[in-house]
């Protein structure tokens, strides 16, 4: 029994040691990030048609560094893809974004070290394609957008922590022309998406 005992007050000793190890500030830190998610897209129009788009998938990365203890700067490059239908009509072919972001988070100090939630926004530059429903790929104009983010780090190691996070994208319409250049549709990237992953700091 006293064997057990030692054991769960070693056990304890060694968890807050590790708590209060990841308790140091982010400033001056880099970090490089993997996710992977959902993502609900917008309607969009082809052929003076409603297009309905399915939920896709969403998956990238990027890089984040610490400005000082609550800000940080962060630059992520992400891919989408996703089907689509015409009401009534079967399927509307294929979309595809790249989205090139820019932002910054604001990361709270909270009582519990490993858990560290954030609010973030910026700029997005978006590439996109499209192949309609007979596999023809017509050219979409690149755009771009805002974001607004919100998002939970919990660190299970003092470099490395699972992250959650939801983002909401408003962006501008851009067109879909065809191989002659005639606008056929415009297509919407305005979207809302959620992911999960996986953040791992160098120092």
């Amino acid at each position: 029994m006293k064997k057990i005992i030692v054991l769960v007050c070693l056990a304890a000793s060694v968890s807050l040691s590790i708590g209060t190890a990841m308790a140091d500030s982010i400033k001056g830190r880099v970090g490089v990030t993997g996710k992977i998610g959902l993502l609900v897209p917008s309607t969009s129009d082809f052929n003076d048609k409603a297009v309905r788009p399915d939920v896709g998938f969403v998956g990238g990365g990027g890089l984040l560094f610490g400005i000082d203890d609550n800000f940080a700067a962060e630059i992520d490059v992400t891919r989408t893809e996703f089907g689509s239908d015409f009401p009534r009509s079967g399927n509307a072919g294929d979309f595809g974004v790249t989205d090139i972001s820019l932002g910054a988070q604001y990361r709270f100090q909270v009582t519990h070290k490993q858990l560290v939630p954030y609010i973030g926004a910026g700029f997005d530059l978006l590439l996109n394609d499209y192949s309609d429903q007979n596999g023809r790929v017509h050219d979409v104009d690149t755009t771009v957008g805002v974001h607004i983010s919100g998002g939970v780090d919990y660190f299970f190691l003092k470099q490395v922590a699972l992250m959650t996070e939801v983002k909401a994208l408003a962006a501008l319409d851009t067109d879909i022309k065809d191989s002659s250049g005639v606008t056929r549709g415009n297509f919407d990237p305005t979207n809302i998406s959620g992911v999960v992953g996986l953040r791992f700091f160098f120092n």
